[in-house]
């Protein structure tokens, strides 16, 4: 999807939609449809409120709040909880939007061994240190929600130097997870992602960064459960949902002495994820809370 091109001297604006977590995706997905653009979203704590934008120079307000309430009904058709549905919009300086969305996304850090930072930032990575550049935007991840930057640590913190280690990607979104690996000298990597999105972002993002990932097609639902090889280390940055139907294949590409992160869990959800991984015979070894997120790494006793 390429976004709308749009002149100087057309107006911006910012449309809106409050919603739940429930139906966040599915909310982003109608806005970035409708008007042909990416979509963010935040969630504010206190209100239990999803809110879900979109910027564009469209006008006709009148007609796409009626697309808008009509996109919102058919995702209450499909049994999601869409909240207050509330739709707002407001007009934006383009002189504040173009620059002042990029103060959100700053260069990240992992110890000594990696940096992660937009293509604009001029910081320098320290000496040796692995550097991943990735941009905002279609990118399915950037590495500044608390779910993917626990993933990132834990790629950092298990990797044993002088010793090789494979790691697999499940769910890859902008392959940010593959591609931190692959820098940090994790041989074989292998990611894959349901969304064939995702997967063309993906490698371009290795492109991009100089790496040769098998990045492909996949879905979670079809691993095997005595796959051919086991990985060192597993992530799985999934809905809680679908971590625990496919627990099994999930802990099955896993090596016997290997790490399993799992993220994507919201903090409530996250003692009945650990209690059906418990019961494949895992155990808990790390584990961070951030914001309403809880992610932990697991290994097999």
């Amino acid at each position: 999807m390429k976004p709308i091109p749009m002149r100087k001297s057309e107006d911006l604006w910012k449309i809106s939609v409050a919603t739940t977590l429930e139906a966040e995706d599915a909310v982003a997905e109608m806005l970035s449809q409708s008007f042909n653009s990416p979509a963010s979203a935040y969630f504010d704590i206190e209100k239990q409120t999803s809110i879900v934008s979109v910027f564009s120079p469209k006008k006709n307000w009148r007609e796409m709040r009626g697309e808008l309430r009509d996109g919102l009904k058919r995702i209450k058709d499909c049994s999601l909880k869409t909240g207050s549905g509330r739709i707002s919009i407001s007009k934006v300086r383009r002189e504040d939007w173009a620059e002042s969305w990029k103060r959100h996304f700053k260069p990240m850090q992992f110890g000594d061994s990696l940096l992660v930072k937009p293509s604009w930032s001029r910081k320098q990575p320290r000496k040796k240190q692995a550097i991943v550049v990735l941009d905002p935007g279609l990118s399915f991840g950037t590495g500044q929600h608390a779910t993917t930057s626990f993933c990132l640590g834990e790629i950092v913190r298990c990797r044993k130097i002088e010793t090789a280690q494979s790691f697999l990607d499940i769910g890859t979104g902008s392959g940010i997870l593959a591609i931190a690996a692959a820098k940090l000298n994790y041989k074989p990597v292998r990611a894959f992602d349901f969304d064939p999105e995702a997967v063309r972002v993906a490698k371009a993002n290795a492109r991009m960064n100089g790496v040769k990932i098998q990045i492909g097609r996949d879905d979670v639902t079809k691993l095997l459960l005595k796959p051919a090889r086991g990985f060192d280390l597993v992530c799985a940055n999934l809905i809680s949902t679908l971590l625990m139907a496919e627990r099994r294949k999930i802990a099955a590409q896993l090596n016997r002495d290997g790490s399993l992160v799992l993220a994507g869990i919201l903090r409530t959800e996250f003692p009945e994820v650990q209690r059906a991984f418990e019961n494949l015979g895992m155990k808990c070894v790390a584990a961070r809370s951030e914001k309403e997120w809880r992610s932990g790494t697991f290994q097999f006793l």
